[in-house]
């Protein structure tokens, strides 16, 4: 078997190792991959949204699946392209792909399909945008760019100037591009926020375990927003009760208005969810594998990735175990000092072994390339240093370890990762 995974970062990283796993024993690949990847992978020098690059190769190499992971290619109709030309994928196609490419599609689905979400309105204009946010005069509220914007297209404005900046930053300076043509002004929703990944088939929706992400820069939660510093899993503030009402109320709701709406999804479905005190909300959906959540879901996850995917592209998850391990998950973010600004790329990392790896974890490179047998920084994310435990507190104090251990120059990382759980 040949699999063909899309992607550079952690979160390929971390699919990739799972796939090795398979008893399937496949042969992987990966479109470009990184320095780390590399030691797990062939990579190949084709750009993540050369569309016409990987269907071409994955035809001449005779893959039998392509795992298309980040959200630009998805957006960009990838596995349309790849099904045309008769391969087997993982991932939703473009239509169903927009549910999370536009957030005006997402929020308006939500409203006309009675899926608990915050109140909002959406904008094509600044100038009608900066009156509505005068006019309500309720902060903190949030700001959201429509299309994608690598995870960083939302501002949470504290009042009535950063809103006005907000606004002005992502229609007028575009600063996400043509991801900011329109933008949606929602209400700020209050509670524990919760990554729930679920497996779907079109029909059957198979979660996977909860994860909690720590998307600022800095400790207690301040600093930038970032792509993601650390997440760990189990989420504890997702309990059985709230799976159930998130079940009901939102995943199966959500899979029946995309079947509705002809697009019916296929793949990983990310929900972001708030814990609010009247229940859990959907606060974006993600068409994909987040980042870095997917590394602690993988690492907790027991069933074969394979078996899987073969369900779901047979229509056939009602009857595929989805088995997860006991126990609890961490991952701590290396980043490059800088981040999520500029930073400086090519410094060498220390701690590691020769296939990028340290004693008794897992590390999966997000952001590092491979230099006459040294491993190199080469973006902002480095490193996710993800370890596995009997409980949360193990896990984190696994990771914490070999994070210590592990070094190059202008390095930082969260020292508060999964704190919360533990508060009073």
């Amino acid at each position: 078997m040949k699999i063909l995974v899309i992607g550079s970062g952690g979160r390929e990283h971390a699919i990739i190792r799972k796939l090795k796993e398979s008893k399937y024993n496949p042969e992987i690949f990966c479109a470009p991959g990184n320095g780390g990847i590399a030691a797990d992978a062939i990579c190949v020098a084709i750009n993540a949204m050369d569309v016409e690059g990987v269907v071409k190769y994955a035809k001449e190499e005779a893959m039998d699946w392509v795992f298309v992971t980040p959200d630009d290619p998805l957006a960009a109709g990838m596995v349309d392209a790849l099904n045309e030309a008769g391969i087997k994928t993982f991932g939703p196609k473009k239509l169903a792909a927009e549910i999370e490419s536009s957030k005006v599609f997402s929020k308006n689905m939500m409203k006309q399909f009675g899926i608990p979400t915050a109140s909002y309105e959406v904008f094509t204009d600044p100038i009608k945008a900066m009156e509505y946010v005068e006019k309500n005069n309720e902060f903190p509220i949030v700001i959201k760019a429509d299309g994608l914007a690598l995870g960083k297209g939302v501002i949470i404005a504290k009042d009535l100037q950063e809103a006005k900046d907000g606004i002005h930053e992502i229609m007028e300076d575009k600063v996400f591009g043509a991801s900011g043509n329109q933008i949606v002004v929602e209400e700020f929703l209050t509670g524990p926020e919760v990554s729930v990944l679920a497996f779907v088939d079109g029909e059957t929706v198979k979660p996977m375990v909860s994860s909690m992400d720590h998307k600022r820069a800095l400790d207690n939660d301040e600093g930038l927003n970032t792509g993601g510093m650390g997440t760990i899993a189990p989420n504890p503030f997702y309990t059985a009760e709230v799976a159930q009402q998130c079940m009901d109320r939102i995943f199966l709701p959500t899979v029946k208005a995309m079947n509705e709406l002809n697009r019916t999804f296929t793949g990983c479905l990310y929900f972001g969810l708030m814990i609010t005190p009247k229940g859990p909300y959907v606060i974006e959906y993600n068409c994909r594998f987040g980042d870095p959540e997917t590394q602690v879901v993988m690492e907790l996850l027991e069933s074969d990735l394979v078996d899987i995917m073969e369900a779901i592209w047979n229509k056939d998850l009602a009857n595929c175990e989805v088995k997860f391990h006991d126990g609890a998950a961490a991952c701590v973010i290396i980043a490059s000092g800088g981040y999520p600004k500029s930073y400086k790329k090519g410094c060498e990392i220390s701690g590691l072994n020769a296939d990028g790896q340290y004693e008794g974890i897992s590390v999966y490179h997000a952001g590092t390339k491979l230099e006459n047998g040294k491993y190199l920084t080469s973006g902002g994310r480095v490193l996710g240093v993800t370890a596995r435990g009997a409980n949360l507190r193990e896990a984190l104090d696994k990771s914490y370890a070999a994070v210590k251990n592990i070094t190059f120059e202008n390095a930082f990382n969260r020292s508060d990762i999964g704190a919360k759980c533990f508060k009073k």
